[in-house]
């Protein structure tokens, strides 16, 4: 088997790059452009992985095609993250992550393969209310532009799906933890504020602090290789089995495939603040700043929540505790300290 990666140095990729290297003998084509959050010594020296440097915003090469050659599996990750980017400067944020869905998908219509998984987010739903969990195919409202390019990914993979019946299924998932992780993010902010004694700001109030469900990296690529080993993708036809709803005078509509990946524990922003420091040993200083009473963060959403169930029943569960994945990478940052730099 081969499987193509897109962003396979970024923090996420990287960890299934280990994954599928430790629990597979398949060959990885990663292919990176380095210019955002991609790291080169996230890059593992290994006879089955080759990293390819192009800039998925620009069309793929034909010599880059021919160098890539047939895959088995496409694994679409690449896309730039970070909320606070996409709206400082969300033109090139979203002109960036849909070029770069609409360059996977064409290199797709040559290479022909069997699978592809186009990772997407929470964030495309919307807040959740309390008491509600996003199920698959629930209504797409993003707050922001890091969303809105995500769900517009997503409309490309459909529209790709329907009219050159590509093989694709759609993932979303949580706020991912884990090693190797870049320094803007949450868990590596809260770990170098407690290291270094510094005030934290938590999103939120005295009344309502923002709840996210968090994963680690792994537990992601474990369902990734999970859904690849175990199910089929859904290919468009009149007549779909895969996500049929009522549209119109009860024309049946099919769907492409689509997974959940949850984490089995939901925290608020200020309770993994204290494991973190718990894990640290040292004490939280923090404030709380509401960014729904203020202008810093327009588009900030108080809770994101997945419903896991069809995963679940498909059989797969995450395979690290939250609680023992937040110990393991705090651990690991505080013996590589130099990544929170």
């Amino acid at each position: 088997m081969r499987v193509l990666i897109t962003g396979s140095a970024g923090f996420v990729g990287s960890h299934l790059v280990d994954h599928l290297l430790q629990n597979t003998d398949w060959d990885i084509i990663g292919i990176d452009s380095f210019k955002h959050r991609g790291d080169a010594i996230r890059v593992v020296d290994n006879s089955r992985y080759k990293i390819i440097c192009s800039d998925l915003s620009a069309p793929i090469s034909a010599r880059i095609m021919g160098q890539i050659g047939d895959v088995d599996y496409v694994i679409n990750m690449a896309s730039e993250s970070h909320v606070d980017r996409s709206i400082e400067d969300p033109v090139s944020f979203i002109q960036n992550n849909v070029n770069l869905a609409l360059h996977v998908f064409e290199a797709c219509r040559v290479w022909k393969p069997k699978h592809i998984v186009q990772i997407s987010t929470d964030e495309v739903y919307g807040p959740a209310p309390e008491g509600k969990d996003h199920t698959e195919w629930s209504e797409i409202l993003p707050s922001n532009p890091y969303s809105a390019s995500k769900a517009s990914q997503e409309a490309i993979a459909i529209s790709y799906w329907r009219t050159y019946g590509l093989p694709i299924t759609i993932t979303n998932t949580m706020n991912m933890i884990g090693e190797r992780q870049d320094p803007e993010k949450y868990v590596p902010k809260i770990i170098s504020a407690v290291v270094n004694g510094k005030l934290l700001t938590v999103h939120g109030n005295r009344s309502y602090i923002g709840k996210r469900h968090y994963l680690h990296a792994r537990n992601h690529a474990d369902a990734l290789l999970y859904l690849l080993e175990n199910t089929e993708p859904s290919l468009y036809t009149d007549s779909s089995n895969e996500g049929f709803g009522l549209y119109g005078y009860n024309e049946i509509v099919p769907k492409p495939s689509r997974y959940n990946i949850v984490g089995d524990v939901e925290l608020n922003n200020l309770e993994i603040a204290k494991w973190v420091a718990e894990f640290v040993g040292k004490p939280l200083n923090f404030e709380l700043v509401d960014f729904h009473a203020m202008t810093t963060r327009p588009g900030h959403d108080r809770r994101y929540s997945l419903c896991g169930k069809k995963l679940r029943d498909l059989g797969w569960n995450a395979p690290v505790s939250l609680y023992q994945s937040l110990e393991n990478t705090v651990k690991w940052y505080l013996d590589n300290p130099h990544w929170l730099r």
